[in-house]
């Protein structure tokens, strides 16, 4: 018997598997298999088609008892002229052609030349429909093939993403919102880039790529220069004078930074490792030291600050050039 088709093997269920557990078997293969997921694939819509046929045949009380009388006979000599005397006899046979029941012993298997004859007959279907279909089947129907719509062509993609310096920096999952609605959930690497793109596979036209760019947008604190991080930093007039720690806000949250004493402003000091990975390598944050006058003083702070006047030996203008 030639063709023969396992439909339990090919469903990957027992023969004494329930409805429910071949419905499952069934929709686990077809969403594997099914065209739309696998365009182009010859191989996946051959084996979709198989899954689908199977699942036909098994799902239908009716046409799984006579599948599994016919297939109990196949290889027991009882096709093509051969004898099945030493098998057991199920008590009829249903001719879907015109609905007619037979005695099982007055049917001639040898009368299908193949098993797709058998399977035109089981599902009702024109003789060789099965081996001339290029279509795949739909199950659970008394037509049993369809012809799969014409898909658009998959295409990559690309859209603008504006990420916060903060998330570009530590990275992570993120929900985000495209411009054509869609939401997604996209798990950023860290140390993103003005200019880098991120693969959503799966995500752009028909099944193409969507490749998100990113801009990370500006900070009004931090200002990234490739792996550096610059930001200017007010101390107060004494701080400026007599040094000290300070506390100094970076990415990685705030961090104590000694400035010398006598601290100009302008000057630029430097925090090792605290600014952006590039490459795999840190870069470094650099403090520009700004002087802030303070503007509203209480009556003591004022009184202090005139006692320093009048004490003070350093004149700033001594040395002018003129």
């Amino acid at each position: 018997m030639q063709n023969y088709r396992n439909y339990y093997a090919i469903l990957g269920v027992p023969r004494s598997a329930t409805v429910d557990e071949i419905k499952k078997a069934y929709r686990k293969l077809a969403r594997q298999f099914h065209p739309d997921l696998n365009p182009g694939d010859k191989e996946a819509e051959e084996k979709f088609k198989d899954v689908s046929e199977a699942y036909e045949v098994l799902s239908d009380s009716s046409r799984r008892s006579q599948y599994d009388q016919f297939s109990s006979y196949w290889n027991k000599g009882g096709f093509q002229g051969g004898s099945a005397a030493a098998a057991p006899r199920p008590k009829t046979w249903t001719n879907r052609t015109n609905g007619s029941r037979v005695p099982i012993d007055e049917v001639d298997f040898g009368e299908f030349s193949d098993f797709n004859a058998f399977v035109d007959q089981l599902l009702n279907r024109g003789a060789g429909s099965s081996a001339a279909s290029s279509d795949p089947y739909r199950p659970g129907t008394t037509k049993t093939a369809y012809t799969v719509s014409p898909r658009t062509a998959p295409k990559n993609a690309e859209a603008r993403l504006s990420v916060p310096l903060e998330k570009a920096y530590t990275g992570g999952r993120e929900r985000i919102r495209l411009e054509d609605g869609r939401s997604l959930e996209v798990n950023m690497p860290s140390g993103m880039v003005t200019g880098q793109k991120i693969r959503l596979k799966g995500q752009g036209v028909a099944g193409g790529d969507l490749y998100l760019k990113i801009e990370v947008a500006s900070h009004p604190f931090f200002k990234l220069d490739g792996a550096d991080i610059y930001c200017q930093v007010p101390v107060t007039p004494s701080e400026a004078v007599l040094g000290g720690p300070i506390e100094v806000p970076t990415l990685d949250g705030f961090v104590k930074m000694m400035i010398p004493a006598g601290v100009r402003p302008g000057q630029k000091l430097r925090l090792s490792g605290k600014g952006y990975p590039i490459d795999g390598q840190q870069g470094d944050q650099i403090v520009e030291i700004q002087i802030a006058l303070p503007r509203d003083l209480t009556s003591q702070e004022r009184d202090l600050y005139e006692k320093l006047r009048q004490i003070e030996t350093f004149d700033p203008r001594a040395n002018l050039p003129v």
